[in-house]
C-alpha cells in the first residue's frame, strides 16, 4: 500500500537542497509493518535477524515466534482488533517478537517503561485499557508488573524468562551466578493471571487473518508529555508507523539494507529505538544487534565483534564515548554512520566525537506525535553544522509567530510545526489535549527555530524553555551552547527562574570534566565574551550529576523543583 505525495503548493527550499537520489514527492509505502516483517523473513529465513549477547535469531525463528504469539494471543486471550497489549520488556528478543505479535493478532501495542515507577504505570495501563501486559522475569522489573496485577490495573501477565533470551554459556552462568536477580512468578498468589511466554510460544497457535485500515487502525499509542503533568497516548496509525519507516528508508539511500547492520542500545520502549532500531532494519532484512543497556565496554565489545556500521545514539552517549580514555578509533572503525536523536546535539560534542571516530554524525529531529523523525541531516553525505537537516520526503513544515500563528520569512525565528503522513491522529480519550496539538491542520511541536535559504533547519530552544528577561526572549541552549566551550564543563542545562527585577533570569547548573576545576566568577567572566548581560546566568550552580531523562536526555523539571525548594528553604 503505497500513499502519493501531494504536490507542492507553498515554497520548499529544502526540495532544491536533497543528496541526489531522493525525491520528496515519492511515493511512501503504508503497509502495516507486521506485514513487511514478516514478508522480510520470508525473503531470507536463514539471514541472522537479532543479535542479544552473541546469541542469535534468525528471520524464520523470528517469523514462527511472531506468529505463534499472535495466535495465542487471540487464541487464549481474545485479542482482536482495538485490543490494547502493554510491553513492559528491555531490549532482548522477546520485545520484537512480543510487538510484532500484537499487532499480527490486530491489538495496539502500548509501551511501558520498565524504569517508571508503579503509578506511572498505573496511570497508563489504566488510560490504556490495556489488560495484558507482557514483561520479564528479572526482579526489578516483574515487582512492578506483579503490583499492577494486584491493583487491578492489567488482568493478566505473560511473563518471559530472561535467560531464555541468553546464548547457552551465558545462560549456564546467569544460572550459576545471577540466579538471585530472578524471580518466581508461578509462586506468586496471582499465579493464576500468570502465563509463560514460552508456553504460549510451544503452542504454535495459528493466528486468524484480519484486515487492517492502515489509515485508521492504531497500531501504537505511545506516552508522551509526562514532564508537564500526566503522560497523554498519542494514537499512531499502522500508516503513521509505515510511513515513517518509508520516509527514513528513502532518506538513508540503502544505509539500512544488508550487509548493514544497526546497533540497538537505545530502548526499543522509545519511539525513536522503535522506528530506527528496529523497525526499519528488520523490515529491510537487516540484522539488529541489541545491549539490554547502555554500558560503554560492552557496547565497544558490542562493535568490535560484529563490526556493525549504523549506530543510532542520544546525544550523551555520543560524548560518554567521547570522552572516554578506553574508547579507542579502532573498537569504533567499523562505525559508518552515527545519528543523534532525542535532544539537541551540542557543538562540543559534536567536534569531540569527531575525533575518536570517522563516521558521519547526522543529527536528526523529531516527536512522539510524528513517529517520530521530521528532519535529519544527510546520512550519506555532510551537512550544515548545527543544523538538524532537512523535512524528509512527504514531509512538510513551516514556522510561525508564537503570538500571531502567521508564517515568518526565511531565517526568521518561529514555533516549527509539521505535516505529513507521520503525524499521529491525536491523543487517547483527550479531546482538548488533541485540539490544542495542532493548529490549521499543522501539529504544533513547542520548538522554536528557522529554516535557512537551502532549506536547513536549525532549532533554538523549546517554547516552554523560553525565558523572557526584561521583555528580551532568551534561549538556554544559547547558554548551553556556550558554557559547553569551557574545557572544564562536561555537561551544562539552563532553566529560567523568577527574579524580581527582570521577571525571568537564566540559572545554569553544570558537571565539570573529572580533575578539572572552575570557580563560578571564572565561568561568568568566560561567558562574558560569548553572552550579553541579559544572557549571562544570574547564578552557575555546581552538581556532581544532572538529571537526566530514562533514555538519557539532559532533564530541566527536576531543576525546576530542586531549585525552588532551595529558594523556599531560604525563604
Amino acid at each position: 500500500m503505497t500513499t502519493q505525495v501531494e504536490a507542492p503548493d507553498h515554497i520548499r527550499p529544502w526540495i532544491a537542497s536533497y543528496p541526489e537520489g531522493i525525491n520528496w514527492q515519492d511515493e511512501i509505502d503504508t503497509t502495516p509493518v507486521h506485514e513487511q516483517v514478516l514478508a522480510a523473513c520470508a525473503r531470507n529465513p536463514s539471514a541472522v535477524a537479532l543479535d542479544f549477547l552473541g546469541g542469535t535469531t534468525s528471520f524464520g525463528e523470528l517469523a514462527k515466534k511472531i506468529v505463534a504469539f499472535a495466535g495465542a494471543l487471540q487464541s487464549q486471550y481474545g485479542v482482536k482488533k482495538g485490543s490494547r497489549v502493554a510491553l513492559m520488556l528491555p531490549n532482548t528478543p522477546f520485545y520484537p517478537i512480543a510487538y510484532y505479535g500484537v499487532l499480527r493478532a490486530g491489538g495496539t501495542v502500548v509501551n511501558c517503561n520498565p524504569l517508571y515507577t508503579v503509578s506511572e504505570l498505573s496511570h497508563i495501563t489504566a488510560n490504556a485499557g490495556a489488560d495484558i501486559m507482557v514483561t520479564l522475569d528479572l526482579k526489578q522489573i516483574y515487582d512492578k508488573g506483579e503490583a499492577l496485577l494486584e491493583a487491578g490495573h492489567v488482568k493478566s501477565l505473560v511473563v518471559c524468562h530472561f535467560p531464555d533470551a541468553l546464548p547457552l554459556a551465558k545462560k549456564v552462568l546467569f544460572s550459576l551466578f545471577k540466579r538471585k536477580d530472578l524471580t518466581n512468578p508461578f509462586q506468586s498468589p496471582h499465579a493464576g493471571k500468570i502465563r509463560a511466554f514460552n508456553d504460549l510460544i510451544h503452542a504454535n497457535a495459528t493466528p486468524s487473518a484480519v484486515v487492517i485500515d492502515s489509515k485508521t487502525d492504531i497500531a501504537v499509542q505511545q506516552y508522551t508529555g509526562g514532564t508537564t503533568g500526566l503522560p497523554k497516548g498519542a494514537l499512531l496509525t499502522h500508516a503513521n508507523i509505515a510511513a515513517n519507516m518509508s520516509q527514513i528508508d528513502k532518506w538513508g539511500c540503502g544505509l539500512f539494507y544488508p550487509p548493514s547492520k544497526v546497533v540497538a542500545v537505545l530502548p526499543f520502549f522509545h519511539i525513536f529505538a522503535m522506528t530506527v532500531c528496529m523497525n526499519v532494519p528488520l523490515c529491510n532484512g537487516t540484522p539488529v544487534i541489541m545491549l539490554p543497556r547502555f554500558e560503554l565496554k560492552a557496547l565497544l565489545d558490542l562493535l568490535t565483534r560484529t563490526k556493525a556500521n549504523v549506530l543510532p545514539a542520544v546525544p550523551t552517549l555520543l560524548s560518554a564515548i567521547a570522552r572516554a580514555d578506553t574508547a579507542k578509533a579502532e573498537q569504533l572503525a567499523s562505525l559508518e554512520v552515527a545519528i543523534s536523536g532525542g535532544a539537541a546535539l551540542p557543538d562540543e560534542v559534536r567536534n569531540a566525537f569527531a575525533k575518536k571516530s570517522k563516521a558521519l554524525l547526522a543529527e536528526g529531529y523529531g516527536l512522539t506525535e510524528a513517529s517520530p523523525v521530521v528532519c535529519c541531516a544527510a546520512l550519506r553525505v555532510p551537512s550544515k553544522p548545527m543544523s538538524i537537516g532537512m523535512p524528509l520526503p512527504g514531509t512538510d513544515i513551516r514556522f510561525v509567530d508564537v503570538d500571531t500563528q502567521r508564517e515568518v520569512g526565511i531565517g526568521e525565528n518561529g514555533e516549527l510545526q509539521v505535516k505529513g503522513p507521520q503525524v499521529m491522529s491525536g491523543y487517547h480519550e483527550d479531546r482538548e489535549a488533541s485540539a490544542g496539538a495542532f493548529h490549521d491542520g499543522w501539529l504544533r511541536t513547542g520548538d522554536v527555530g528557522h529554516i535557512d535559504e537551502d532549506g536547513y533547519v536549525f532549532l533554538v530552544d523549546r517554547i516552554k524553555d523560553l525565558i523572557i528577561c526584561s521583555g528580551f526572549n532568551v534561549y538556554p541552549r544559547t547558554i548551553e551552547e556556550a558554557l559547553m566551550t569551557h574545557e572544564a564543563v562536561e555537561e551544562t542545562n539552563v532553566i529560567g527562574v523568577k527574579d524580581e527585577y527582570r521577571g525571568e533570569a537564566p540559572v545554569a547548573f553544570v558537571k565539570l570534566k573529572e580533575g578539572k576545576s572552575v570557580s563560578e566568577t571564572e565561568l561568568k567572566h568566560f561567558l562574558a565574551e560569548k553572552l550579553n548581560k541579559i544572557e549571562t546566568p544570574k547564578e552557575i550552580v555546581f552538581k556532581d550529576a544532572l538529571p537526566k531523562t530514562l533514555i538519557g536526555k539532559l532533564s530541566k523539571k527536576e531543576l525546576r523543583e530542586e531549585y525552588a525548594q532551595r529558594k523556599a528553604g531560604k525563604a
